[in-house]
């Protein structure tokens, strides 16, 4: 075993040796280094440029106008649908855990609507951060009872409101 580790080299090609810029004439290689004559890539302190740089005109960020808004701490909600709240047994406490365990709300930290797309046949208590007028009349036509959890507020939100 070691008379062969000892006898491990690369293949022939495998390595090339390394350029030595700027090493004199016979290094093929002196005198300009291999950077050519003159011009911005000849120059020093390397090719430094700045990412999506233009060649000097205006580049293309500052060309076109300034549109729309973002906003800093966007509230993420999902939407559930009363139809998907059938998969639940009557009688269930549908609250944000369970829809969370039931894949139903992926989002983390996301706020529950529920809509009232489709039908609800099973009486259920569900507890959620909002309600469409029409999830809340299909749940309580059901024989079930809705549960408004309150949010609260991110903190970089509350200090905006309290600057107001």
């Amino acid at each position: 075993m070691s008379d062969i580790l000892s006898r491990l080299a690369p293949p022939d090609g495998g390595r090339t040796r390394e350029k030595r810029m700027g090493r004199g004439i016979g290094s093929g290689l002196g005198k300009t280094g291999g950077r050519g004559q003159k011009g911005q890539k000849a120059r020093q302190p390397g090719n430094f440029h700045k990412l999506h740089f233009q060649g000097g005109q205006t580049p293309i960020q500052r060309r076109l106008p300034k549109r729309g808004f973002r906003v800093p701490f966007p509230i993420k909600t999902v939407a559930i649908n009363v139809s998907a709240l059938e998969r639940f047994d009557a009688g269930t406490d549908v609250t944000e855990e369970l829809l969370r365990e039931s894949r139903l709300v992926q989002k983390r930290g996301a706020r529950i609507k529920i809509l009232g797309e489709g039908e609800l046949t099973k009486k259920l208590t569900v507890s959620a951060h909002g309600f469409s007028k029409s999830a809340q009349a299909k749940i309580e036509k059901a024989g079930g009872k809705i549960v408004v959890i309150e949010t609260t507020v991110p903190p970089a939100q509350a200090d905006a409101a309290q600057a107001e």
